[in-house]
């Protein structure tokens, strides 16, 4: 395997929405690189990047997958990414290790809701895009309006600074090739071929008036960005060939230009030009600005900014590392895989330095010790052994001790530390429970290195309600993990709606007179107190105060009253929910010199709790969520409707070019299966996110039937 220096490597994230081709796209751009003897196909698994026994079953990718292609003397690392709106962290993750994004785009159905959700992230991340309107061989490429309605849509949602550089060529027999907008050539391919097209320099007819005009906007547009070219563009009329393909790579570079290309990876059309434009219009890792680190002094002046309490401990400064050579060898892990027969295999992006195989590096981020034995360039879930990599490649190898996604590996005393894309939190949790003993051993470990393997994976006992809890972007991705747990570990569980988190409290003052005598020969228990309670804000738990004069109870007996009371409101009054946000006060009571001791006093605590709770107006609490729903706006109607059914309060809409982002707080009890609905009433199209707010009184009707179906606590005193 050859040795890549950084400017011969191009690093390419494949995106974009489910089903618009892309695994297909990279198996195609493979077999055109004759990287493979035979086109992959993802229905039977033969696609290098569709190797998961899940994702062939269910028919979408559901995680990153690396592979690459040695072209005309550069490696082109592809990563292949989820187009599932349940999946975007997948996608989003993807962005850390490239230099490019491909953004596919479905030639039938144009833009959609993950395009521009992708198309996003990128923009944030100051990653260069690089369009491609793939499935070019379907009868209804270009939806209605045909070609030009699909580049006026990329306009309006994206800007005019979308501009082709290719036309496709089609007729009746279909798309069987393109017009290189900066060359004025003509490819011709044959379908299911091997992606390898005929140059013959004319322009069909049919498209040459439309070429010159494309050809010219092309021109115009580039030029806009140089003084020199605009300069040389109205001396000439046009640019120079040469001058144009540099001027396009620049202006690809810095994000000024967002070329648009057409292509079919089913019937493999146009593919060996798509890796023609990644090779001489696509950024090297070494052309990129240097990368945003954090140094030890950095991580020292945010602690020491944090323990003084100030507003901003991220202020510490800035500092950066180049993607050369030259620098301290550095890497970043962005991917965790565990296979069944090499185990843990870890995908990292270096970042400076050359990385040779068998070199021990310290972990940064756990620090750590890691050697680095077979060091591997991954083709899907094949690893190709190197004996070295440079800055601003991707690797993998395996069986590292402690390294995980999000760790910084680098020689000693050069320490940086990078920082992963921020991920969401998950939107669907479920209660999880083995179904035998032999199953619960073997869950936690389990579900540990699935954890390892995706990040927005969370594992945890509720402590509320003592439940194991398993949460992640939606009931697909959970019925996922479940599946997972089955099939690879051997693990079964059944999946159930988690309990809501009920909670009780009081909306009136009362007093109540809790009074434990018992005698049965020698030593008696007496214990007898009053006590007041009334309503706190909603969050302020529980409060306990004393009021005790004269010494009505002596005063180590005081907190035997308050555990009483704290164990009673802990076993609930109406429905076996804690009682919350109520300040209990002991003001009088009485004591025997004898029979009295700090049992009989908590007894007395419970029973004057249960006095009070008679009388001051006992309620239901329910946690209210924050709810963030994006939908497409011809969505936002029905949306709204829905939220009102669900007892949802609409705090505010905004508008983001297509899309309508509903706010709103609603329910938790509501909200338990809302990733199926949302889904089912937009098609697919709409994402959610969620978390905690705050308690609110349940309405009566509700409570009514919330305590039909609960049973009443039963204190020890009263049995």
């Amino acid at each position: 395997m050859k040795t890549y220096q950084g400017s011969e490597i191009r690093n390419v994230a494949v995106v974009g929405h489910a089903h618009s081709g892309k695994s297909t796209l990279i198996a195609a751009l493979l077999h055109a690189a004759k990287m493979t003897p035979a086109q992959g196909r993802v229905h039977d698994g033969s696609a290098v990047t569709a190797y998961d026994e899940e994702e062939i079953s269910r028919g979408t990718t559901m995680q990153n997958a690396v592979a690459f292609a040695e072209w005309q003397g550069v490696k082109i690392n592809f990563v292949d990414t989820p187009g599932f709106h349940m999946f975007c962290h997948e996608a989003r993750a993807a962005l850390l290790p490239v230099d490019a994004a491909a953004v596919v785009v479905n030639a039938q159905h144009g833009i959609e809701p993950v395009t521009e959700r992708v198309w996003r992230y990128a923009e944030e991340a100051n990653i260069p895009r690089i369009v491609v309107v793939n499935q070019m061989d379907h009868p209804k490429a270009g939806g209605g309006g045909g070609l030009s309605a699909l580049i006026d849509d990329l306009h309006e949602r994206w800007g005019r600074n979308c501009v082709p550089v290719q036309l496709p060529i089609s007729d009746a027999g279909g798309f069987h090739g393109v017009v290189d907008l900066v060359t004025m050539e003509a490819f011709y391919y044959t379908p299911n071929g091997d992606g390898r097209g005929k140059i013959t320099g004319e322009i069909p007819a049919s498209v040459a008036h439309q070429a010159k005009a494309a050809h010219e906007a092309l021109v115009e547009l580039v030029a806009e960005g140089k003084d020199e070219l605009m300069e040389e563009y109205f001396a000439e009329g046009t640019i120079p060939e040469q001058h144009l393909i540099t001027a396009l790579h620049e202006a690809i570079r810095e994000d000024r230009i967002f070329p648009v290309l057409f292509c079919s990876g089913e019937t493999n059309i146009a593919t060996d030009h798509l890796l023609d434009f990644f090779k001489v219009y696509a950024p090297s890792p070494v052309e990129r600005m240097p990368i945003a680190v954090r140094t030890p002094a950095m991580q020292a002046v945010a602690a020491n900014a944090a323990g003084e309490g100030a507003s901003d401990a991220s202020a510490a400064g800035t500092a950066t590392r180049a993607v050369s050579d030259s620098e301290p060898p550095a890497l970043v892990v962005f991917k965790t895989m565990t296979d069944p027969f090499a185990g843990r295999i870890t995908f990292f992006k270096v970042i400076s330095g050359v990385i040779k195989s068998d070199t021990t590096l310290e972990n940064y981020t756990r620090r750590g010790q890691e050697r680095l034995s077979h060091l591997s360039i991954m083709q899907g879930r094949k690893a190709v052994e190197v004996s070295e990599l440079h800055a601003g490649d991707i690797g993998g190898v395996a069986k590292l001790r402690e390294t995980l996604t999000g760790d910084t590996l680098g020689a000693k005393g050069a320490d940086v530390l990078i920082d992963l894309h921020p991920l969401p939190e998950p939107a669907m949790t479920y209660a999880i429970e083995p179904k035998s003993r032999a199953d619960e051993d073997k869950l936690a470990p389990a579900i540990h290195k699935l954890m390892e393997e995706d990040l927005l994976i969370r594992f945890y006992r509720d402590p509320m309600t003592n439940e194991f809890l398993i949460a992640g972007a939606g009931q697909p991705h959970i019925e996922t993990i479940v599946s997972r747990l089955k099939k690879r570990y051997h693990a079964e569980v059944t999946l159930k709606a988690p309990k809501v988190p009920y909670r009780e409290s009081i909306r009136g003052k009362a007093e109540g007179h809790g009074r434990h005598k018992k005698q049965s020969g020698g030593h008696g228990q007496f214990g007898d107190c009053k006590v007041r309670m009334e309503p706190l804000p909603r969050g302020a738990g529980f409060e306990f105060a004393n009021e005790i004069f004269g010494g009505a109870i002596p005063r180590q007996f005081v907190p035997a009253v308050e555990k009483g009371i704290v164990e009673s409101a802990a076993r609930g009054y109406l429905a076996g929910y804690p009682v919350v946000d109520f300040k209990a006060t002991v003001y009088d009571g009485s004591y025997h010199d004898v029979d009295s001791n700090e049992m009989s006093f908590k007894v007395a605590g419970r029973l004057a709790f249960r006095k009070c709770m008679e009388q001051a107006k006992p309620c239901l609490l329910e946690p209210i969520m924050r709810v963030e729903i994006e939908a497409p706006d011809e969505f936002a109607g029905a949306l709204m409707g829905d939220l009102n059914g669900r007892r949802g309060r609409v705090a505010g809409m905004e508008s983001k070019g297509r899309t309508t982002i509903i706010n709103a707080q609603v329910p938790m009890a509501e909200m338990l299966t809302y990733g199926t609905v949302l889904t089912s009433m937009t098609q697919g199209k709409g994402s959610y996110r969620m978390e905690m707010d705050h308690y609110d009184i349940v309405p009566q009707l509700v409570a009514e039937k919330i305590l039909a179906n609960a049973k009443r606590p039963i204190d020890e005193e009263e049995e």
